[in-house]
Parts: structure tokens; C-alpha cells; sequence
């Protein structure tokens, strides 16, 4: 096994969540729009052996519009974006009963999350999609994640599921994301035009000559192409999540890699979790102030999420997700966080226990006004 090998086996097997990626050309005849049932029962084992050793496993699939086309009469033409969400409406029933039939001999339970890039990009769907995602998985359950072609258009559809795949990883803060591809990964040209083309096992800075090497490439790599897959490994890259491009078509594709078969990984220069805390201390605006107690500055202090109890006063106006700073009753600035509750649902909660919070507010919500999840100390 070579040393590239060596380190495909690593970053697969030491992942706690992977985040599979599957194309319709994998999972759908081009020619019959049936499914490929077989490969997709060996992709099916090949998840369970992940569960089965403790890890968490999300799919992001395509397919829905390509299954859809046949049972309306649609096949082998150009669909107007109305035919599209028309086909995707019949195909998603099919596209999730398929994972689920494959899935539950092994008794895995799926569910089907629809997103469009809103609930990637708006805090508060953000939040909202990441929970229940946890919640999922919690429960031993296996997400299935389609765009939602019914009602995105093509101002707002991310237009590939690589790139959908990589905000899914980055909302979720997996630690790996396999994009199973027509391809065994990156090379420094299209290896079908150039035989002395050289095969890159693995990546740790997306350069310009990087980049470069996915536009000579882009048109024999699949539906969305390299420079797809390379937006896609800037934005796991940047989440602390790595990212591998993998052949697909093989049955036992994840296997494959598992032992080390040949592709590419992107590789961050930080975990998931100081990632996510970098882009909450750099990248968010905050909307409100939070002060809190002298007993609420020990707890943040010593890494603990911050109860409605040590809460003080409220300052500004804020909803669910929004960054807030958070400061001791002398002004001091002690951390900035994603606030689970608006300015105004704080402000009635304050001061009391997590467990009046439904009395409260009419609704259980989170115990914590910002988890320590969401929560940088500063200092």
C-alpha cells in the first residue's frame, strides 16, 4: 500500500460524521431512468459498516428530477424549470423509498431533509437545519439531503450537489466529506488528453495553480465538474472539514476508499470545531449585548454554555441565530456567541431557570441562551 494510501484509510476511518456525496449518474440509468439498485445496496453496506463502528453518516444525493422524468412522461428532453420541480416532486418519494428500501435491511432508518441554499446562508435556518440534523443522527437515523428543486429557482439553486454537499458538512461540522465522482480525484491536467497527466493524492492549500488545474480539467469530471468540486473543498477546507474525491462507480465505492483506493483529499489546517468557533469570532457581526452575572462569567469562563439565570440585562435588537456579544456588569467583554433566542424572548426569560423557560415563553426551546457550542470566550 502506498503512502497515499496509508492516508486514505486514516482520514476515512478516523472521522466521527462523513458527509457522502452521490450524483444521478450513479444512481440512475441515463438511458432507462431506472436505478441502480444493486450499487446502490453495496453503497448501503458499506454505510452500515460506518455506523456499526460508531460513526455518524449524512448522504447528500441527486437524482430526484433524473427518476422523476419517466413515470410523468418527460424523458429525453430539455425540461423548463416548472418540468424540473414537477419531475423533482415524483422523483423525491421514489429517491427516498430507494434509500430506505437499501438501508433498512441493515435496520437503519432514513429521513429526507430538502434544503435550498437559504437555510445554509440565513442564520437562523442555519440553526434551525443543524438541529434538527443532530437530532437525526442522535437517533441513529440517516439523513438524506436533496436540494429542494421543487421550489428553488435558478436565481437561488446551488446548481451542483458538490457544493451543497460542503455546506451541508460545514453546517453540520463534520469531519469528512467524500464526493463519489466519475473520477479518482485531481490531476494536473485532464488525464483523457494528457497521458503524462499526474495524479495528486493529496492537497493542503487551494493555490492558484491548484484551481488552474481544475479549469484545464472541468469538462470530463461529472455534471458539476472539478472547479465545482474545488469551490466545494474551499468551503470544507475552511470549516476544518477534509474532503476526499473518490471513483464512485465501483460497487463498494466507500470501502475502496477505506483501504486505501486511490483519490484526493483536501486536507484543513484546523479541526471542525476551532473552525466553526474562528468564523463566529471573525466573520459575524453582532447585533446585540448580553450582560450577565458574576456566576455566569465563571461558568463561561470554565467552557460552560450560558443559562438564562446568569443573564442580567438585554441590549439591542436581535432574532434566534444572531451573533451577540456577551459582558460582565462592568462592561467587560467576555465572549460573542449565536443566540438560540430573539432580544426579546431573552429579556422575559432572564434572570430564571431553563426549566420555567415554557411557562415563559409558551414553548420549550433550548435550555441555553447560547450554547458553548456557539459561544467564543474571549481571552
Amino acid at each position: 500500500m502506498s503512502a497515499g494510501s496509508h492516508l486514505s484509510v486514516s482520514h476515512l476511518l478516523t472521522a466521527k460524521r462523513v458527509v457522502v456525496k452521490i450524483g444521478s449518474a450513479l444512481l440512475v440509468d441515463d438511458a432507462t431512468g431506472e436505478l441502480h439498485r444493486a450499487w446502490l445496496e453495496a453503497l448501503a453496506d458499506d454505510i452500515n459498516v460506518c455506523i456499526k463502528r460508531g460513526q455518524e453518516v449524512v448522504i447528500v444525493t441527486s437524482g430526484a428530477i433524473a427518476i422523476g422524468r419517466g413515470p410523468l412522461g418527460m424523458r429525453g428532453r430539455k425540461l423548463r424549470l416548472e418540468e424540473k420541480q414537477a419531475a423533482a416532486a415524483t422523483g423525491q418519494m421514489r429517491l427516498t423509498q430507494a434509500y430506505q428500501n437499501a438501508l433498512e435491511r441493515h435496520g437503519i432508518t432514513v429521513a429526507q431533509v430538502l434544503v435550498t441554499i437559504d437555510d445554509t446562508e440565513n442564520r437562523r435556518r442555519f440553526l434551525n437545519a443543524r438541529s434538527t440534523l443532530d437530532t437525526l443522527l442522535k437517533l441513529k437515523a440517516v439523513p438524506v439531503i436533496n436540494e429542494n428543486d421543487t421550489v428553488a429557482t435558478a436565481e437561488i439553486r446551488f446548481g451542483d450537489n458538490d457544493r451543497l454537499a460542503a455546506r451541508v458538512a460545514q453546517m453540520i461540522g463534520a469531519d469528512a466529506l467524500i464526493l463519489l465522482s466519475d473520477i479518482d480525484g485531481l490531476y494536473t491536467g485532464d488525464p483523457r488528453n494528457k497521458p503524462d497527466a499526474a495524479h495528486i493524492p493529496e492537497v493542503r492549500d487551494i493555490t492558484p495553480e491548484v484551481e488552474a488545474m481544475a479549469g484545464v480539467a472541468q469538462t470530463g469530471y461529472g455534471s458539476g465538474g472539478m472547479v465545482t468540486k474545488i469551490m466545494a473543498a474551499k468551503i470544507c477546507m475552511s470549516a476544518g472539514c477534509r474532503m476526499a474525491i473518490a471513483p464512485g462507480k465501483p460497487m463498494h465505492a466507500l470501502q475502496a476508499l477505506e483501504k486505501g483506493g486511490r483519490s484526493t483529499w483536501f486536507i484543513p489546517k484546523a479541526e471542525p470545531r476551532a473552525a466553526y468557533k474562528q468564523w463566529i469570532a471573525g466573520a459575524v457581526q453582532t447585533s446585540g449585548v448580553l450582560v450577565v452575572d458574576d456566576g455566569a462569567v465563571k461558568a463561561l469562563r470554565d467552557g460552560k454554555s450560558l443559562l438564562p439565570a446568569g443573564v442580567v440585562a438585554v441590549d439591542g435588537t436581535f432574532e434566534r441565530g444572531d451573533a451577540v456579544a456577551v459582558k460582565a456588569t462592568d462592561g467587560r467583554v467576555l465572549a460573542k456567541g449565536l443566540s438560540a433566542y430573539s432580544a426579546e424572548d431573552v429579556a422575559r426569560i432572564k434572570g430564571h431557570k431553563s426549566a420555567e423557560i415554557e411557562a415563559l415563553l409558551g414553548y420549550q426551546g433550548r435550555s441555553e441562551v447560547i450554547h458553548r457550542d456557539d459561544l467564543v470566550v474571549e481571552g
